[in-house]
């Protein structure tokens, strides 16, 4: 696998590192099973936010030196990511930092104009620096969205890294920002080189019983930067869901099988979950998830399904896509931004199915919150693949997206693209209605990507 761009962050002292509570799953409790039957996934993480001792034991006892540690320590960088993210956000000097426009390759072509900013590509190289270290096997497998290159201050260009000292990793990021920004260099110095300590004992010992060494990484170190950039507040929520808004960055890391593509640990962390009533600072919180053989863990309890399935769309969706899946009964499609966040949107159970026909998302989008919805027994699937094996009479669950193999023939960020849409869901019952209502649109060639 060629590497992609990457970073790594560290974390600002204005907001706690502890997270908030979530209302599924008490303080984020561990749920955890191991099943003897992979097919029985629908079942399984059934108590709330209770941790069950016998399945601790057994993915404790599943492996000695596997990935224990490596949980503790991708949560522990994504609370790194966090405080960058939060503290570009509260520090004046680093508020009115210029974000740099993607161009060629690099661009989403669905956005007419595509941004990354420094705390993109500095906590993507945090993420790799901080990991790297930890576990050298991972060294050159850690992939990101963000091309590590920042243009400086003279138009040049400089390759932004963690350095091995505070005041190096100021002299880099000065020549970036140029020398009148010595502030706010130093506040994200301070912030990268910072030690995180995470409380969280439901994190202690877990081991799925597969070796870091086997593993690749992929980060989406700001996922929904137009909206990171724009930062507003006051969006209100329809049925729970942010239409748009601060509140839909956020911070993702998964780790796939490098040998089977498969995501098996996903992190998804909040840094603008809500604002602390005292303070007024920002709150964030994360989510895990477990999902190797037949291991599933996971800090949230799998949702209640509906009767009828809510589905989640992107903006830029068609009117088609929409018409055929407010056919289902569960209401009108609910629109929001970012994919990771339309991704949560169906973990935490705010939506039944996210439903993607276009080919805009990208591994470091889908990797870690699929990795979770795996924990929560159900999966993303390529829609154009699920609709296809349908026709076909297939009788057995479409084939999930993989995160190992770049797609042929492609260049830049494109050979990542998830080029034949996708349906995230849990309950499988729901991926089955969905793909019902889109199978006359597949047909009749009225799916954009399809």
């Amino acid at each position: 696998m060629s590497p992609v761009p990457n970073v790594p962050p560290s974390p600002p002292a204005n907001v706690p590192l502890s997270p908030v509570p979530h209302p599924h799953s008490g303080s984020l409790r561990l749920l955890s099973q191991r099943i003897a039957d992979p097919a029985a996934a629908p079942a399984r993480c059934r108590c709330r936010g209770v941790a069950v001792a016998v399945g601790v034991a057994a993915a404790v006892a599943g492996g000695a030196a596997g990935m224990a540690g490596l949980l503790p320590a991708l949560v522990a960088v994504s609370q790194k990511a966090a405080e960058v993210a939060r503290l570009c956000r509260a520090e004046e000097p680093l508020l009115r930092l210029r974000p740099a426009e993607k161009s060629g390759p690099e661009r989403n072509a669905r956005f007419q104009r595509d941004f990354k900013t420094l705390a993109d590509v500095l906590i993507q190289e945090l993420i790799k620096h901080d990991l790297g270290t930890q576990f050298p096997e991972l060294r050159g497998h850690i992939h990101g969205e963000e091309s590590s290159e920042f243009r400086d201050a003279q138009g040049g260009t400089v390759t932004v890294r963690v350095c091995a000292t505070p005041g190096d990793t100021v002299a880099l990021l000065l020549a970036v920002l140029g020398p009148e920004q010595t502030r706010a260099a130093e506040l994200l110095a301070e912030a990268v080189h910072r030690e995180v300590t995470l409380g969280d004992t439901d994190l202690d010992g877990i081991d799925p019983g597969v070796s870091p060494g086997d593993l690749g990484i992929w980060i989406d170190p700001i996922d929904s930067t137009n909206e990171f950039i724009g930062g507003r507040e006051d969006v209100a929520p329809i049925d729970g869901i942010a239409p748009e808004g601060l509140c839909s960055a956020l911070v993702l890391v998964g780790a796939f099988d490098r040998h089977s593509g498969v995501p098996v640990l996903g992190v998804i962390n909040e840094p603008f979950f809500q604002r602390d009533p005292q303070t007024h600072r920002w709150q964030g919180r994360y989510h895990w998830g477990v999902a190797h053989g037949d291991t599933r863990l996971c800090s949230l309890s799998p949702p209640l399904p509906r009767p009828r399935p809510r589905v989640v769309l992107s903006r830029a969706e068609s009117e088609a896509v929409r018409g055929a899946l407010g056919s289902l009964g569960g209401g009108p499609p609910l629109l929001a931004a970012g994919a990771g966040y339309k991704l949560l949107c169906v973990a935490l159970g705010l939506a039944d199915a996210f439903v993607l026909s276009l080919p805009t998302t990208f591994a470091w989008d889908s990797c870690a919150p699929h990795a979770i919805l795996r924990a929560l027994g159900g999966g993303v699937v390529a829609l154009e693949g699920a609709l296809r094996a349908r026709r076909a009479g297939g009788t057995g669950e479409p084939p999930e997206l993989r995160y190992h193999r770049p797609e042929p023939g492609r260049a830049g960020p494109q050979r990542w693209a998830n080029r034949g849409g996708l349906v995230a869901f849990v309950h499988p019952p729901h991926l089955r209605a969905v793909l019902a209502a889109l199978g006359e649109l597949g047909e009749l060639g009225e799916l954009p990507g399809c």
